[in-house]
């Protein structure tokens, strides 16, 4: 119903699309509020799955959108009637079903997803089109009158209702309950990328009929043809199953689900795996869901994370026993995932999960260990006991696993499942919730995370543990640029080197000590023979991997630094971080491209992950034709809470993209900041960009006086390049002791 223009946006200097709601739709209201609706669905988006919009208004009589140019072709362009290979195709659907989980998590349902409005760019991206038909759930007192159930849709809110029994959308993607004229949910969607992706696989769609009728009739009640004979996965087969369930509470229960079933598959995509392979790993993988908190008390949370971190620890320490990685099953962190599921998602044999429910001082554990292969329950307990024995509750289920998976304990391994750290419940509870404030990675969470590890050495004065949470929230305030760097990276060194006098062999803490060696004393030699030290002792820890990693790209070595890196992805394939890092390497060497499609990568797993959105946006700056950098870093300065280092990446942009105005105004609220820490490292890069040479040095010598850990990134970050012939960069990268790339 639109017409779609190529126009050029001269202010920024980008092409654009502009769609055009045609004049002979121009009096029809259902048409305009449809084409509104659209703009209202995609502008609560923002997701590099979707479709950008950049604008939207009206000229005249004439309502128009502006989003994002794609060239390339749409999904139906690309079958033609013929089958992909499988690869292609689950790449393909796993980036929609990201797309949608995140128009999910926003409360929009798109409900016509078909072929057609999915596009395949020349670069190799995948975009869902065309939210004409988008459902919105929203709770509104402002944008309409009166209060709205979040069950409404936003037609409806506009005055717009659908009439109960009315069917929208495609016949032969639409579900069974939406051609029964019921409500579309995120299940529908799913039904709706279930018959896309069975259409990429076998070339034909799932419910066909020679009339639209039969169709309907086909997708109520007919099962499409097997899959099976195709000679694809025996897990991609069950996963297309399992989304064209007709029953939507048998289908993926989220999005989300689907996307890491089908990227799963993507990791092991010369072997098939098979029922019988699972039934091979069902004593030798496990991943431990997190446990969902029954109190819903947010207060109670930090039980519910804690439980399910030092489960997968002591489990970790068992033999020939494979344990994912929190950081990889956080993303399950949902009171409705199915753990099926899941851990074929994970490719593991076994799930535990569980419910935990603090209660007044007692403390009550429902788990249960199931096989992925054939979704059997191996075991299930309920424990309850005090909340100060929350030590034992957790022995007591890691032991419980062990006898139920038939693994041996040696008097080694019983003795480590054994170590606890403290003896301490009420110790060990600061500790977690310590762990939990830490998590949130923002300045309030570091700081609460070490009043909670303070208050558990108060308790236990000889709780290594402790001391090592507090050196990694330093390490975190210094990185983030939360504090000054001198002030906060020696009281992580303090805290690192407390921790190893009680616990000689806390690896944690030896790779918390090298961060510092790194980026407080300059050292880059010393720092990285302590990650290699770390490594050589457990080689399985992916953090000193990545913190090599990190050594090596800073003094160029780019491709000793894609091993490590590589190394690091293989113990914990899924972590934000570890991806975040692969495309850090590659923007530091100037591989823009790639590096953009890596942090895309990145932010598909988690679209507010703030290291990712905030390299993008410099990464962007770097590009000629790449998405706005500034939208980029706006992103990363709301999801971050403001953090001052996410806004002077956003004033480089603005100088960078010529908005000299926004760029020094906004140069001068940070010049001016007195209650937070201000890189001065990073307000230099925004007078380089500016062309104020002169001022950029004087920053730059402020960050040395200040021992700014940025500095350590001046050879390699690009934001510099027209300082380089200056000899008073290669004065200062000297006295930084940054190598010299060979």
């Amino acid at each position: 119903m639109g017409e779609v223009y190529r126009g050029q946006d001269g202010r920024l200097g980008r092409e654009v699309a502009i769609k055009v709601l045609p004049q002979r739709f121009s009096g029809q209201r259902d048409a305009l509020s449809r084409f509104e609706r659209e703009a209202r669905a995609v502008a609560a988006l923002s997701h590099p799955g979707i479709l950008t919009l950049f604008d939207v208004g009206r000229e005249g009589d004439v309502a128009y959108a502006v989003t994002e140019l794609l060239e390339g072709e749409t999904l139906r362009a690309r079958l033609s009637g013929t089958p992909l290979p499988w690869q292609a195709a689950v790449q393909i659907a796993a980036t929609v079903a990201e797309a949608l989980s995140a128009a999910h998590a926003r409360g929009v349902i798109h409900r016509d997803l078909k072929p057609e409005n999915i596009f395949l760019t020349a670069d190799g991206r995948v975009k869902v089109l065309d939210f004409g038909l988008a459902r919105v759930k929203i709770e509104a007192r402002s944008s309409f009158e009166g209060s709205v159930a979040e069950t409404v849709g936003i037609e409806e809110a506009a005055g717009l209702r659908t009439e109960a029994g009315s069917v929208l959308g495609t016949v032969g993607y639409m579900s069974p309950e939406q051609l029964r004229g019921e409500p579309a949910d995120a299940p529908s969607d799913i039904f709706a990328l279930g018959c896309t992706l069975y259409e990429m696989l076998a070339g034909r769609r799932p419910f066909a009929g020679s009339t639209a009728a039969e169709v309907v009739a086909s997708a109520l009640k007919d099962a499409p043809p097997d899959l099976a004979s195709r000679g694809l996965p025996h897990e991609l087969v069950r996963a297309v199953e399992h989304a064209l369930e007709k029953r939507p509470e048998r289908r993926f229960q989220s999005a989300r689900d689907l996307a890491f079933a089908l990227r799963s598959l993507l990791e092991d995509a010369t072997v098939p795996r098979t029922s019988s392979d699972a039934r091979r790993k069902t004593v030798e993988s496990i991943a431990v869901l997190p446990l969902a908190n029954a109190s819903r008390d947010p207060e109670a949370q930090y039980l519910s994370d804690g439980v399910t971190d030092t489960l997968i620890g002591l489990l970790s320490r068992l033999p020939d026993l494979r344990v994912i990685a929190r950081s990889v099953t956080a993303r399950y962190k949902a009171d409705d995932v199915d753990p099926i599921a899941a851990g074929r998602a994970l490719g593991v044999g076994t799930v535990l999960a569980g419910r935990i429910l603090a209660r007044g001082d007692r403390l009550v554990v429902n788990v249960e260990l199931i096989e992925v292969a054939d979704g059997s329950r191996l075991w299930g307990e309920r424990l309850s006991h005090r909340l100060a024995d929350i030590l034992d509750v957790e022995e007591a289920i890691a032991r419980q696993i062990a006898e139920r998976l038939k693994l041996k304990l040696s008097g080694k391994e019983d003795l480590q499942l054994a170590r606890r750290g403290t003896g301490s419940g009420e110790a060990y509870r600061e500790y977690l919730k310590g762990r939990f404030q830490w998590a949130k990675r923002t300045d309030e969470g570091c700081r609460r995370a070490i009043e909670h590890y303070d208050r558990a050495i108060e308790i236990d004065p000889t709780y290594a543990l402790a001391y090592g949470g507090i050196a990694d929230a330093h390490n975190i305030q210094g990185f983030m640029c939360y504090g000054a760097p001198r002030d906060v990276f020696s009281r992580a060194r303090a805290a690192a080197r407390r921790a190893l006098e009680l616990d000689p062999g806390l690896v944690e803490a030896k790779a918390s000590l090298g961060y510092v060696t790194h980026y407080l004393d300059w050292d880059f030699a010393k720092a990285e023979a302590e990650y290699r030290a770390a490594i050589a002792e457990r080689g399985d820890y992916a953090t000193a991997h990545l913190y090599l990693s990190n050594v090596l790209t800073l003094s160029g070595r780019f491709a000793e630094a894609a091993e490590a890196q590589r190394r690091a992805l293989e113990i914990e394939p899924l972590a934000l971080i570890l991806n975040a890092a692969v495309a850090w390497t590659l923007y530091f060497s100037g591989r823009f491209e790639e590096a953009a499609a890596q942090f895309r990568r990145t932010l598909d797993m988690d679209p507010g992950f703030v290291p990712a959105l905030l390299y993008l946006g410099a990464n962007c700056a770097e590009s000629p034709g790449a998405p706005d950098a500034v939208a980029v870093l706006r992103r990363a300065v709301d999801a971050s809470g403001g953090a001052t280092i996410c806004r002077a990446f956003l004033a480089h942009a603005y100088a960078a993209a010529g908005d000299r105005d926004a760029a020094t105004r906004l140069l001068g609220e940070l010049a001016g900041t007195s209650d937070r820490y201000v890189p001065s490292y990073d307000l230099a890069a925004v007078h380089a960009a500016l062309g104020e040479r002169e001022d950029a040095f004087r920053r730059l010598e402020r960050a040395f006086e200040e021992r700014s850990h940025r500095l350590t990134f001046l050879r390699v970050d690009p934001r510099f390049r027209l300082l380089t012939s200056d000899e008073r960069f290669e004065s200062l990268a000297r006295r930084v002791g940054i190598p010299h790339p060979a």
